[in-house]
């Protein structure tokens, strides 16, 4: 299964973005998807997770701003991102939590947010 983010561009500061993530056949069999972030220079961070069960968790970077929502039977993953600053400029992407084998990365969506 592959994954492919999209959805990202050019905000200015306090806008919004919405990511998508589809997946190229089931993600079900996955536990737990989330999305994940690179900025320059920076390590990569886990900013949110869904699980099957319905459970999710969150980076206190961006705890209360961004919310994570997983559509199994369309096997895409969402990230909803609001009040957004210049520090969440990154790369996002989407990935298996657990069952790491059971899907690929793609290529991320670019997010940018001006001052």
């Amino acid at each position: 299964v592959q994954l492919q983010a999209s959805g990202g561009g050019l905000v200015q500061t306090g806008g919004s973005l919405r990511l998508s993530c589809a997946a190229s056949g089931s993600i079900f069999s996955i536990d737990v998807m989330g999305w994940s972030r690179q900025a320059p220079g920076k390590q990569r961070e886990l900013v949110a997770t869904f699980s099957k069960s319905g459970g999710t968790t969150y980076a206190d970077s961006v705890k209360g701003r961004f919310t994570i929502s997983r559509d199994n039977a369309k096997n895409m993953v969402y990230l909803q991102m609001n009040s957004l600053k210049p520090e969440d400029t990154a790369v996002y992407y989407c990935l298996p939590v657990t069952n790491t084998g059971a899907a690929k990365w793609g290529q991320g969506t670019q997010v940018t947010v001006s001052s």
